[in-house]
């Protein structure tokens, strides 16, 4: 099949933030998008309300953190207390650019994103998208793949061939059904009330840290969130019913230590289980699963929707190598090896956060964690390497960075890397690029060096070496101290 016979290059299922994350990297990438979304329009009230700074580079990368960050909460950070709010576990966010050039965490209003994500893929020609469709049925082969979908407005069904489709479409996934439903349960399950709600005057007290009042009993998280929304998360015990505690009265008088319905109004309620689950299989054939769809975590870290972020940052430039054949055999197979190892570890760690959040002994946290005699515990944010993939098989000093993400140094001009070497790989050297190779065009990737940027011989430094490798999704393939490293680094092709 040649590929004037195929509809579209990439059939993304599902366009919330990590289906029209996907679809907007892709269209970075030149590749073809169409978006199948099963809703008309984008859901009006807070879902996720967290994210940090890795995501907010990917973001970047996309070209919407200008307007996104007019429109977010700089997080101040999370706090564990007991009943008597002494301090069981401190995690700080200080509120100045880390290392990755922007916030450690922000606050935000899901549709705010979503809006911003959609009108970027408004403007791209290469992307079509579908609202009000339900996909059918898929079938795949080794060449191509056909989606089913029906558009339920006029009740038509039709069908579109592809060389991939990803499912965005969350816990209850076609394409996860599909690829196979089985999962590895991490062994987390249990029910709490999200209340969000509009203050009607400013209530400072309230503070803008997120704050999980621990209990054995009734646990309950508090979050700031931009402007005047905040939010409760409630635990409900087996025998409690959810019909019950959905009622505003019965809302109300859970949270009458801190708010009235005279300074402030419902805005949503709803129960949820929180779930910790990862798919088996992310992957079969030409078929992908990403975010909800693959994985599942407790919301104790505010790290869902990120985790759907990276999965989709990962896959994407995989995808654009090998639809523009600059791939070598089994880079997408490294999507699944490296994400699984990754997004696990955020689950452990949540999970221990929720054993912390359901009693009052802080002796069960995190072993990374430093003591702290004035302040309980202290806990630093994760930043995991990935798992088996890109460079693991390379010699022991060109891979010992890999799979860290880098991070994002400001450049002459006060210029974001990010910024400069756009979605591609970028090799950073202490040498002159033209004394490693004579033609710098055939590399598949920019190439800085110290000379032309004298400020990336401190983000050199920090990492020990004399030249790096970075790719799309700013993770580290690896690093080079000898100019024999050097060459052997930047002939790696994907």
């Amino acid at each position: 099949m040649k590929n004037a016979d195929f509809d579209t290059d990439v059939v993304v299922v599902g366009c919330g933030p990590t289906g029209a994350t996907l679809a907007n990297l892709l269209a970075l990438g030149g590749v073809r998008v169409l978006i199948l979304e099963r809703e008309d329009k984008i859901y009006p009230l807070p879902r996720a309300v967290h994210f940090d700074d890795e995501i907010m580079r990917v973001f970047q990368t996309i070209g919407i953190s200008e307007k996104l960050k007019e429109m977010v909460q700089i997080n101040s950070g999370m706090r564990f207390v007991d009943e008597e709010n002494n301090i069981l576990l401190d995690w700080p966010r200080p509120k100045e650019i880390g290392r990755h050039g922007w916030y450690p965490s922000y606050r935000f209003h899901q549709p705010d994103l979503e809006t911003l994500l959609r009108e970027k893929l408004h403007t791209i020609d290469t992307v079509d998208m579908k609202f009000g469709t339900e996909v059918l049925s898929v079938t795949s082969n080794k060449i191509y793949t056909e989606v089913f979908f029906n558009d339920r407005s006029s009740g038509l069904s039709t069908s579109v061939r592809s060389k991939y489709v990803v499912g965005c479409d969350g816990a209850n996934s076609v394409i996860r059904s599909i690829i196979g439903e089985e999962k590895y349960d991490c062994g987390f399950q249990e029910r709490w009330l999200v209340a969000d709600v509009l203050l009607k005057e400013e209530l400072p007290e309230l503070g803008d840290r997120t704050i999980q009042h621990c209990s054995n009993i009734r646990p309950i998280t508090y979050c700031g969130q931009p402007k005047n929304r905040r939010r409760w998360e409630i635990r409900l015990l087996d025998e409690e019913s959810e019909l019950e505690f959905t009622k505003p009265s019965k809302v109300w008088s859970i949270l009458k230590k801190w708010i009235n319905p005279k300074v402030a109004e419902l805005e949503r309620t709803a129960v949820y289980t929180f779930r910790s689950m990862v798919s088996k299989k992310w992957m079969k054939g030409r078929l992908f699963i990403a975010g909800d769809a693959a994985h599942l975590m407790p919301p104790f870290m505010g790290q869902g929707m990120c985790a759907g972020i990276r999965d989709v940052a990962n896959l994407a430039w995989k995808l654009v190598a090998e639809i523009k054949n600059q791939a070598e055999a089994g880079l997408l197979d490294t999507y699944e090896s490296e994400r699984v190892p990754h997004v696990q570890k955020y689950i452990d760690t949540a999970i221990k956060l929720g054993g912390l959040i359901n009693a009052t002994d802080p002796t069960n946290a995190f072993e990374s964690s430093k003591k702290n005699t004035k302040n309980g515990t202290t806990m630093k944010s994760l930043y995991p390497e990935l798992g088996i993939g890109l460079g693991s098989f390379l010699g022991s000093n060109l891979k010992k960075h890999r799979g860290l993400i880098a991070s994002q140094p400001r450049l002459s001009k006060n210029q974001l890397m990010d910024d400069l070497s756009g979605y591609k790989s970028v090799f950073i050297s202490r040498s002159p690029i033209k004394g490693l190779l004579a033609n710098i065009s055939e590399l598949p990737f920019l190439c800085i060096d110290t000379i032309a940027e004298p400020g990336l011989n401190q983000f050199l430094d920090d990492l020990s070496v004399e030249a790096v490798l970075i790719r799309p999704d700013r993770y580290i393939l690896g690093t080079a101290k000898s100019f024999d490293e050097q060459e052997a680094l930047i002939s790696i092709r994907y």
